[in-house]
């Protein structure tokens, strides 16, 4: 699956998407993340992103200009949808992810990945982008939460590792993401505790039922821990 990350600071992905399981999916060609700098779009001699609000207020706007041209760029690269990172956006959902997840899909009669449009991640900053930009060219405004942030880089992050750990071969086993916090398999509820050895560890034991070797009542155990 394809990810296209529009930024004004495209350095701050770096170690983040060039370590652990990100970085495997993207050796195995499994996903593909290009990052576009927004800067590089300005047509103002100095690259200035940034204007003055109409109407007064506090903070910068970013100038619908080098954002027009920067996303109409990548849309010729990756015909899926272009998401804003936004606090004014719906709430991302594991259900939300799971269905960007299907994007991309299993061909059975070559046996091959149909790479699909993958997701064009807008990242604003300041007090945010040009409305027009909004209304034009944005297909999503998305939020991972009722707070502010600095910049969209964060929540574009999140998406593609939400995403991406739900594509076949990224994660080790399958199992890993079909039971797990908010899954369909969990009727969307929070995930049951783990533990590990060693079975006591500061005078706290594991619950007998997990070591019992009995899967039904396992079974049972985990599914009364749902919240």
């Amino acid at each position: 699956m394809r990810f296209d990350i529009l930024t004004i600071f495209p350095n701050i992905f770096d170690s983040y998407i060039n370590t652990s399981i990100l970085k495997r999916a993207q050796d195995k060609k499994l996903i593909k993340i290009y990052i576009h700098d927004i800067r590089k779009f300005s047509k103002d001699k100095h690259h200035k992103v940034d204007n003055l609000p109409f109407g007064g207020g506090a903070g910068m706007v970013m100038t619908p200009q080098p954002l027009c041209d920067c996303i109409k760029h990548v849309k010729k690269l990756n015909k899926g949808p272009v998401i804003y990172m936004s606090p004014r956006g719906k709430t991302l959902t594991q259900s939300r992810v799971e269905k960007f997840a299907k994007m991309q899909t299993e061909d059975t009669v070559r046996s091959k990945l149909i790479k699909k449009p993958g997701l064009i991640l807008l990242c604003g900053h300041y007090e945010g982008i040009d409305q027009r930009v909004i209304d034009s060219l944005v297909d999503e405004e998305l939020s991972i939460g009722k707070y502010v942030l600095t910049g969209g880089e964060l929540p574009a992050l999140t998406i593609i590792d939400a995403v991406s750990r739900l594509i076949p071969g990224v994660l080790g086993r399958a199992e890993s993401h079909e039971e797990e916090s908010f899954s369909k398999s969990l009727n969307r509820k929070k995930e049951y505790p783990h533990y590990t050895r060693p079975a006591e560890f500061n005078g706290m034991k594991v619950p007998d039922v997990l070591m019992s070797g009995h899967h039904k009542e396992i079974a049972k155990w985990r599914k009364s821990k749902l919240s």
